[in-house]
């Protein structure tokens, strides 16, 4: 439990499944927190700093995606979230409430905590190349993970900000799926990975609201054109 990759709470109500996460976890480097139901789980959340989720989607009161949706009103810490459904509509519904990433029941161990190192190095991965990313009143600076749309701080969660930052750095050009699967989440094959895509592009164009920021290439991917800055000059 040295906690050298991270802080990470645990939430699943069957005992047996805390610890076989939490030692997952551990023998990655991570100190895992666990939780037996979403109302100790916030409890904890907002009592100490944590830096992954790793929630099931079934518990007992509150659900693991509404406490996902919860999070997500002040908090951009990455969410993964377990299930036993491996339906389309249970996938996304988790993905539309603010999730990183799920994994259906029953999964390896080992793999979870390697998807859960990833996520969580590339939330703290900083490089001289994190410049200012610009296309008309957009801009995004990757550095403090931070959106802004015509001067307004745009609410994304972790997921939404990379897929964003993404299509930003290939403006004008089309991004492929395979290509915003290795960006985005590390990984170039995914099952249902195009329907995570589809419903983060979804969230994406809520949150830019009137526009075309994302135009769909069928059969390819998604581009974003180049947009002029109609704003005033300030000066």
């Amino acid at each position: 439990m040295s906690g050298e990759a991270g802080r990470v709470l645990v939430v699943d109500d069957e005992t047996q499944m805390l610890g076989i996460v939490a030692f997952a976890l551990e023998t990655q480097g991570f100190e895992a927190v666990q939780a037996r139901s979403a109302e100790e789980a916030w409890r904890r959340f907002c009592q100490e700093h944590f830096d992954l989720v790793v929630l099931d989607v079934t518990l007992p009161g509150a659900s693991g995606v509404q406490l996902c949706e919860r999070l997500r009103v002040d908090s951009q810490v990455p969410v993964i979230l377990l299930t036993a459904r491996a339906a389309e509509s249970d996938r996304i519904a988790g993905l539309l409430a603010g999730a990183d990433d799920y994994v259906t029941k029953p999964f390896s161990p080992r793999e979870l905590a390697l998807r859960a190192q990833a996520i969580v190095r590339r939330t703290r991965a900083v490089t001289p190349a994190d410049q200012l990313v610009t296309n008309g009143p957009l801009e995004i600076d990757p550095v403090r993970r931070r959106a802004r749309l015509d001067g307004r701080i745009l609410q994304l969660s972790d997921v939404e900000g990379r897929l964003l930052l993404a299509l930003a750095r290939h403006v004008g050009h089309v991004v492929t799926w395979s290509e915003l699967l290795n960006e985005v989440w590390g990984t170039g094959e995914h099952t249902g990975g195009r329907d995570m895509i589809k419903t983060t592009v979804y969230r994406l164009r809520q949150h830019l609201g009137d526009g075309e920021w994302i135009t769909s290439v069928r059969g390819s991917g998604y581009l974003m054109p180049v947009v002029e800055d109609t704003r005033p000059d300030p000066s």
